[in-house]
């Protein structure tokens, strides 16, 4: 009774509007009273958790992303895009899409993905012809490549509690977010026919056209060595996660300064402190996460989950079916950062369980999330790209949701019921049994 009751506390005030890591906390206090009235072995745990190497590259690549923008990094991701895909009907679409796309492999958040490509494109596409609304729909709906891209946070946090290898959990979501990306791309060009404003750039020759691809590329080839870096160095077993993430932020300020000469003093200073303020955020919300998990453990509420799932039905097909029903809830009530912390310890028994890998479910999780993060009631990225293209929610729910429910739920239901869709890469690269 005192666990519906915490998970009601916990529900309750993230839909009220309350600060997500207030949230977990009122929870974590309440069955902290309950059950553990001296508090002190509490706040060891809590403390202990955040005692990880592997969270300092969440600050890094939360800077990153915000200099991405100023530096001038992703103007030129989306041009170099565009030479490829903006001469046909259509085209500059999906080359948002694929800017997207580049994006998470530098930034690692949805957020800085619709904030940044989002404040760029918008404007573009909407010269070109295309409705705003349409405009705002796709970029909210293409940033979740951003988490599914890696590098990824939320795939940082779910190695960092499920104490996976964290370049695993990268690799998991790399075919999920590809082909997501590809479905994206087709459901915009049959949308675009239905366009008749969009206007399309006069076809050029097939040497003039590749002359504009090298130009294009000339131009951003310091863009585009980016991600080039980070996961080379990742995978090639030459810099850490958070090493690589260091790596991103000081190659931005270089590029930014030295070579794109667009960093100002006053856009860097405004980065660190973005970086600062979240990142704070999100250390408050892992204090309190471990704190809640480790009571919600010692209460074995993961494997009171598990046993009432699978007392359902022992089938596993039919309890993964729940467990993403369980996932894309839990995004509409959150981010994917405390979807992540909240539904990884929770889930993860279960998973085993039923004989998932914990590399397979990392992207059953991500794809799910995703989801969440444009699926109202919360849906903070939908939110967030109606901001950025000044559109009321109503006129842009309705191309989100096809992109969404096209889009998003096959891929989820393939990565879940095909595990080598997320298995493959790690094993080929990073042996994982």
């Amino acid at each position: 009774m005192h666990i519906v009751i915490d998970l009601v506390i916990l529900i309750g005030t993230i839909l009220i509007g309350l600060p997500v890591p207030f949230c977990f906390m009122a929870a974590a206090l309440y069955m902290g009273v309950i059950y553990f009235p001296d508090f002190s072995f509490l706040t060891t745990v809590g403390f202990r958790g955040l005692n990880s190497l592997t969270l300092l590259s969440i600050p890094f690549f939360i800077m990153a992303g915000s200099l991405m923008s100023s530096a001038g990094i992703a103007a030129r991701l989306t041009g170099f895009a565009n030479s490829m895909l903006g001469r046909i009907r259509g085209g500059m679409g999906a080359a948002t899409i694929v800017a997207c796309a580049i994006f998470g492999a530098i930034s690692g958040t949805c957020s800085s993905a619709v904030a940044c490509i989002g404040s760029i494109m918008i404007p573009r596409l909407e010269e070109l012809g295309y409705p705003r609304s349409y405009s705002t729909a796709m970029v909210s709906c293409a940033s979740i490549l951003g988490q599914l891209i890696p590098p990824s946070v939320p795939m940082i946090l779910y190695g960092w509690v499920t104490q996976q290898s964290v370049a695993a959990c990268f690799l998991a979501t790399v075919i999920p977010g590809l082909m997501l990306m590809v479905v994206y791309c087709v459901i915009n060009f049959f949308m675009c026919k239905k366009m008749p404003t969009i206007k399309v750039d006069p076809p050029l020759r097939f040497h003039e056209r590749n002359m504009a691809v090298v130009k294009a590329f000339r131009n951003g080839i310091w863009s585009l060595f980016m991600p080039v870096i980070i996961l080379g160095g990742i995978y090639g077993g030459i810099t850490t996660p958070t090493e690589s993430a260091a790596v991103a932020v000081a190659y931005s300020i270089l590029v930014g300064i030295f070579i794109h000469r667009e960093l100002k003093g006053g856009e860097l200073w405004k980065a660190f402190c973005v970086s600062a303020t979240t990142s704070g955020v999100i250390c408050l919300m892992l204090f309190f996460v471990t704190i809640l998990g480790r009571i919600y453990t010692m209460q074995q509420v993961p494997m009171k989950i598990a046993d009432f799932l699978i007392g359902l039905s022992d089938n596993k097909y039919v309890v993964l079916f729940m467990v993403n029903v369980f996932l894309i809830i839990i995004g509409m009530l959150m981010d994917d950062l405390s979807g992540t912390m909240l539904s990884a310890p929770l889930l993860m028994p279960l998973m085993l369980k039923i004989g998932v890998h914990p590399v397979h479910f990392a992207a059953i999780l991500g794809t799910n999330l995703g989801l969440g993060n444009v699926t109202p009631p919360t849906a903070p990225i939908l939110y967030l790209g109606g901001r950025i293209g000044n559109v009321p929610i109503n006129e842009y729910i309705k191309p989100a949701l096809v992109f969404m429910i096209i889009g998003n739920i096959p891929i989820i239901l393939l990565t879940t019921y095909i595990p080598d869709l997320s298995l493959w890469l790690p094993r080929l690269l990073m042996n994982i049994k």
